[in-house]
């Protein structure tokens, strides 16, 4: 337990509400400010893209008590289902046992906001934070932006609310702060399987679906009710995009050509996609994080990913642990904590933001393509021989708690290896031989 301080978690998201609940455990008064309403009173908005747990989120749900709470409502996967034009083939992700989790994020949220206000944080919803002063903590909220402002005054803030932050943009306009963000030229929509009329599941509900097809893809994961949450990545212009789909006859014609077995299942295809929004995807960097003792970043306000290997909100609890680390190393004196944290968590987060960009071409094209599964085969063939000596690079990133830039040097040197080991002759009839298992051994030294 620290010195009581009183302090403003700005953002009601997943990362905003687990940090309210270490918080409160540290001993602190917690105020936690939305914009928005309440989500546990509204439909949520069909612009999502369902989660996947895996074991960072874990460990920081777990650190807090709450892991158990989360369980009730997630779907382990453990394996990537590949839709080709004319075939499904089953990739699994880890060893036995090892899965990742979907998770719907409306069900999610709801359940971290209640977890929060157990635990005694206290929620302000429809509270438009304009502005803060960093000097004082001070928050500054309004109706308007150019309205009557009221103050309030904390010890501490913490920025948990998002890629466009507020309180990161009044951290940007000090000197010496870096900033960039990027967006693809790749956007995304929900669509939506319903459940059949039992409630069950329209395919199998323990597989990550992928329909990898280049320049787009569509994937879907599993929900409680039976039904799954579909989003359909594209560009926004081009020959296949976005823009080339303007009518229902479009959509259908095109669904109907590359993913023929997706139409039978998505009875409200064009109704879907034309109701719900084309939403954009940004890699957001920034630094510092952190403003004296008095403000904080965290999750996508201090660095926004691309979806693609499913760890933004497993970076973001990933923040937390390592925060709540540093409250127990350093105690009272929170100018160390917050400088040891984003230094901390700075490359880590440039590691996932890269690993992230390059997983979107792994999935929309590589899981298409025979050597990259005949690759994929090897490593898992091999790190089970050789445990000691090879953790293939997506279970580093989602089975283990390994730093992320760790992950990204040491994948890309088994990579290298890989190279070598896929230009063997005759590599598709020898893969799981002696001389494969000596190659990798010999390029290993």
């Amino acid at each position: 337990m620290q010195t009581p301080k009183k302090i403003a978690v700005v953002g009601s998201g997943l990362v905003g509400s687990l940090l309210a609940i270490y918080l409160k455990k540290a001993g602190h008064t917690v105020h936690i400010y939305d914009r928005s309403p309440d989500i546990r009173k509204i439909q949520f908005s069909g612009r999502s893209i369902n989660l996947a747990m895996s074991n960072r989120g874990w460990k920081a749900l777990d650190g807090v008590g709450v892991g158990d709470a989360v369980r009730e409502i997630a779907i382990p996967m453990d394996k990537r289902a590949i839709h080709l034009v004319d075939d499904l083939k089953f990739q699994n992700y880890g060893q036995e046992g090892e899965s990742i989790y979907s998770i719907s994020r409306g069900t999610l949220n709801r359940k971290m906001i209640d977890l929060a206000e157990q635990a005694g944080a206290e929620f302000f919803f429809e509270q438009k934070i304009w502005d803060v002063t960093l000097a004082t903590a001070t928050l500054h909220i309004g109706e308007t932006e150019r309205g009557e402002w009221e103050e309030r005054k904390y010890d501490m803030v913490f920025g948990a609310d998002g890629a466009f932050s507020r309180i990161r943009h009044r951290m940007q306009r000090q000197s010496m702060f870096n900033y960039s963000q990027e967006f693809l030229n790749i956007g995304y929509k929900e669509l939506n399987i319903p459940a059949n009329a039992d409630g069950s599941h329209k395919l199998d509900k323990n597989s990550f679906h992928i329909w990898p097809r280049g320049e787009y893809m569509l994937i879907a994961l599993s929900n409680l009710d039976g039904s799954f949450t579909c989003t359909l990545f594209m560009p926004f212009e081009g020959e296949n995009s976005f823009a080339s789909l303007t009518d229902r006859k479009d959509v259908e014609a095109f669904f109907e050509k590359n993913f023929p077995d997706s139409v039978e299942v998505i009875p409200n295809l064009a109704e879907d996609f034309f109701k719900n929004p084309t939403s954009t995807l940004v890699t957001m960097k920034c630094y510092p994080w952190t403003y004296e003792d008095k403000i904080a970043l965290i999750g996508d306000a201090c660095h926004a990913i691309v979806p693609f290997y499913g760890q933004g909100m497993n970076a973001g609890f990933e923040d937390i642990t390592v925060l709540y680390e540093m409250i127990l190393e350093y105690g009272e004196d929170w100018e160390r904590i917050f400088s040891e944290y984003q230094k901390s968590r700075k490359p880590n987060a440039d590691a996932i933001a890269e690993l992230s960009y390059r997983n979107f071409m792994e999935m929309s094209s590589k899981t298409a393509d025979d050597k990259f599964l005949l690759q994929k085969k090897i490593e898992k063939w091999f790190s089970e021989k050789h445990p000691d000596k090879w953790i293939p690079l997506y279970s580093r990133v989602t089975f283990s708690d390994r730093p992320y830039v760790e992950a990204l040097a040491i994948g890309d040197y088994q990579n290298t290896i890989m190279e070598e080991v896929l230009k063997m002759d005759n590599i598709e009839s020898v893969w799981d031989s002696a001389e494969v298992e000596n190659k990798i051994l010999e390029l290993l030294q």
